[in-house]
């Protein structure tokens, strides 16, 4: 065990002060959604500019695809959140057991078309681990830019699955920083399930 906490305490030291800003910035718009601000989405684009870098060069290839999505979905965050701001819309939308049915296949679909391409066409050696997180984390951003209470169980799913992949791929302090976010998801989804319920 005090071989294990030494380990994890030379990786600390020996994280980048890039890995640092992204995960600082990372946890701040993580925070910062789960309390319906919406400087979360500037915040966000620093974030995913430098995870785009880091897992490019640790040839995680679906994340640094999810990234560039990030980059695209905050704008749209950023733009839809301040547009319902200023409409008499409920701040927050729920799903239909339904739809969240629905939502599970379009993710496996996807998983699996993205698992495969990366499989096929990359040198990474996690194809379907990496496929399978990217396109949870795909559908649960869509949700969390659209406001529905849902994308907060995706994310505490997604963030749990996430931390030993990152643990293989030494990212220490990111595997980390996805245990911080598991944890400020699920404070999210009860915060705005108050928020929901509130406006019913």
């Amino acid at each position: 065990m005090q071989d294990f906490l030494s380990q994890l305490f030379q990786q600390f030291l020996q994280t980048s002060a890039l890995e640092w800003l992204a995960t600082i910035t990372g946890f701040l718009c993580v925070y910062l959604a789960a309390k319906q601000n919406i400087w979360n989405w500037p915040i966000s684009i620093i974030s995913v500019l430098t995870y785009l870098y880091i897992f490019y060069h640790n040839k995680l290839y679906g994340d640094s695809v999810l990234q560039i999505y990030f980059l695209g979905t905050a704008v749209y965050g950023w733009y839809y959140w301040n547009k319902r701001a200023h409409s008499d819309d409920k701040p927050i939308s729920s799903f239909t057991t339904k739809q969240m049915v629905a939502t599970v296949v379009v993710i496996l679909v996807l998983a699996a078309g993205l698992g495969y391409a990366l499989d096929t066409y990359t040198d990474t050696d996690v194809p379907y681990a990496d496929g399978f997180c990217t396109a949870t984390s795909f559908v649960a951003q869509f949700l969390m830019t659209r406001k529905v209470l849902q994308n907060w169980l995706l994310w505490v799913f997604v963030d749990i699955c996430y931390i030993p992949l990152y643990f293989h791929k030494d990212l220490l302090l990111t595997a980390v920083l996805y245990l911080a976010f598991a944890i400020i998801a699920w404070n999210g989804y009860r915060d705005w399930q108050k928020t929901y319920r509130n406006f019913q």
